[in-house]
Formats: structure tokens, sequence, C-alpha cells
């Protein structure tokens, strides 16, 4: 049975995916789940999967949906043969390997676009493809940290606090993804393929966004303020007669937001009228703040405050998250036919095309579920293929 297409967005390209961990996996996902047609090549036998559990964990499953495996010994030369026999008919080539691996195989860029000058080579290093750190090994919290994440996340003077999530590797995923986008169309132009790479550091780094721009332009060194807004004030999480809430009023809704928490008293109060004054005045204005949530539950809170078109909401537990109603109405928990699980739930792909929408085609492969029927669209004979098998190349 042949592969289903996730999408007819992207049914008409070819990716081979030679990437592991996290980055790499979230930018060939983009692009499966926009129905390229995704060959994850994985090493024969290679039970390995680091931090990601086992292949029938969440964190795996959840990463190489709507994918096809191979397995593919890229050190032996047969093996490289064949990948270059792959890349002839494909579109685009994603790796994360540290930067000389990929000129030690002998499958970088250069030598590639000899074979294919359309081929679109996208890479994803941890600092960078050349510099003083290019051949570090590096991780999402190593990441985080150098990035400058950790000094502006957690409460003052607490020490540093890594993110919940993965954000320097999923945001080089997503950066990753549309460069490659961005080249695809720019192929259309010059019909030239071309390089693109980033890398975690620089990932984190941009999604830092207006902190770093803080330092860039100002020269402000931004601190922790734990869950307060770096800049705008009152902005940041408020105990409740039940639990906690995130209240989050502009500068234009300070007048909106007095009235609804009937703090009517101090919108013009000369210590918390201007966003200057609040800034200054933080301490005292969250503690008159708090004086009042408590004496609401979550819910009434932020019913009153959403009729006052000030934002907010609860601090929900994971399980909280899926039984949202809004949750729910946007299918963000989509249902995968594992045939080792059963039916599961993973995270669907939250942009949305109305025309050529995302769906959940094909299950996590097996490894090398794919290998025999990619050989033998390339022209290997049965007796060539098990020849492979026994020496090891696939």
């Amino acid at each position: 049975m042949s592969q289903q297409a996730a999408s007819s967005a992207l049914d008409q390209y070819l990716v081979l995916d030679l990437t592991r961990a996290r980055a790499g996996p979230t930018a060939a996902r983009q692009l499966a789940d926009f129905g390229a047609r995704v060959i994850k090549i994985e090493m024969p036998g290679d039970p390995m999967y680091g931090d990601m559990g086992t292949r029938h964990g969440p964190d795996f499953q959840n990463l190489h949906r709507n994918k096809e495996s191979m397995t593919l010994n890229l050190k032996e030369a047969r093996g490289k043969e064949i990948f270059l026999e792959l890349v002839k008919k494909a579109d685009v080539v994603v790796e994360n390997y540290r930067p000389p691996v990929k000129f030690n195989l002998g499958i970088d860029y250069e030598t590639l676009k000899k074979i294919n000058p359309r081929i679109v080579y996208a890479s994803i290093s941890g600092f960078g493809q050349d510099g003083p750190y290019a051949n570090r090994p590096g991780l999402d919290q190593v990441a985080q940290g150098m990035g400058g994440h950790m000094s502006v996340t957690g409460e003052p003077g607490g020490g540093p606090v890594r993110s919940g999530a993965a954000i320097s590797d999923m945001t080089a995923g997503l950066l990753a993804a549309g460069g490659i986008f961005a080249a695809l169309l720019e192929r259309e132009k010059s019909g030239e393929g071309q390089w693109l790479h980033t890398s975690l550091l620089e990932a984190q780094i941009f999604l830092l966004d207006f902190q770093a721009a803080r330092w860039l332009i100002d020269k402000e060194v931004p601190g922790q303020v734990g869950n307060n807004h770096p800049t705008n004030v009152p902005m940041g999480t408020f105990p409740t007669k039940d639990g906690y809430m995130n209240a989050a009023p502009t500068a234009a809704m300070w007048d909106k937001f007095c009235a609804a928490m009937d703090l009517g008293p101090l919108e013009h109060d000369p210590d918390y009228a201007t966003p200057h004054a609040r800034r200054d005045n933080r301490v005292r204005l969250n503690e008159i703040i708090t004086e009042k949530t408590i004496q609401k539950t979550t819910n009434q809170w932020i019913a009153l405050l959403n009729d006052a078109r000030v934002p907010c909401g609860p601090i929900n537990k994971m399980d909280e998250v899926f039984a949202d109603e809004q949750v729910k109405h946007l299918n963000v928990a989509q249902v995968m036919h594992s045939p080792v699980r059963g039916d599961v739930e993973i995270v669907g792909q939250p942009v949305h095309l109305t025309r050529t929408p995302s769906r959940i085609a094909e299950p996590t492969p097996e490894m090398g579920q794919h290998t025999q029927n990619i050989l033998e669209e390339i022209g290997l004979s049965e007796d060539e293929i098990e020849q492979l098998k026994t020496t090891g190349v696939v």
C-alpha cells in the first residue's frame, strides 16, 4: 500500500531526512505534515534514541508521523551510492550533524549540487557552520543558557531557570522549515537550489526578540522578573481564591483593568497613572492587585476581565490544557493509529491551510519499514536488496 500524503500542498516534493533528536525532525515534520514525501534515513540496527525515550514512546511518535523510514549506512560506500541515487530525484535534504560530519561522509551541499543542482540543502547545528564553537556538540539546554534565555527566566535572584519546553530546538526546526519554503519558492525563479543553515544558538537569540533588542539598542541588560512581564506593568500572574491566573492588560487597557478589578482610585494615582510610574512601583501595585484577586475564584476573575476585554487566563496543567473547550474546538490533539500502540493522540499541525489542510495521514513508521519499496523504486533487484541486508548496508 502506497504512503498517503498528509496534504496536497507540498506533495510534489521529495525530502531526505538525515536528522536526529528534535530540531531537525521538527523541520522535516513541517514538510511531511504539508504533504511532502519525507524519507527518514536511519542507521541500520541503531536502537539509540537519546532523550527521545523509545521508538514507541510519546516523543518519537509525535515527531515522526507522516514520514517513511529507510535504513541506510552512509559510512559504507554502497550505502552512500544509494543515497546519491536518491538525491538525483530529491528536492530537499535536511541534516543536523555536527558541521564536519557531512563533509567527512561526502554528502555536503557542494557535492550534492553536482548531482542535482536543484537540491535545497538545510543544515541545523548547535552553534553555526563555522566559527570558534562550530565543532562543539549542542543541545537545547546549552543553547538556552548561552543564548540568554535562562538569565531572564525565573524569579529575581533565584538563579538561572530553563524553559519547560525545548524552545531552541523547536525554534531552530521551525526556522529551518521556513528557510526551506523560501528556498523552494526562490528555485521557481532561478531553477537552482541552495544551502541554508541555522543553529540552536541563533534560534534562541532570535526567540528572545525584544529582550535581545533591549540590550542591542538601549544597552539595558534584562534580568529575571518571574511571572511578571519584563516591561509592561501590571502584566503577570496573580493568586486567586482557588489558584492562580494570568492577567495581561496592556498600557492602553489600564482604565478597563482598573474598572474590572474595582481599583478605580488607582487609575489616576500619580504612582500608577503612567506606564513608567507603574513600572517603578511594580511591587506595591502587585500587592494591591493581589489583595483584590484573592477575593474571587479564577473563573470569576476570568469572566470579569474578559467582559472588560482585558486578556487573561488560567494556569493549566497539561490534562487541563487538553480538556479546554477551545483546545478541543481547534482539534489540537489528533488521533494517529499506531500498529504497535493502537489509536493514540498526538499534537496536530497548528498551521491551518483552508484549501489544502494538513492531517495525520500516516503513523510514525517502524525502523526501515519502507526500505524495500524505496530500493525497488530506484531499480534494485530482489537479489541486490538481499545482498545489501546481508552486508549491513540497509
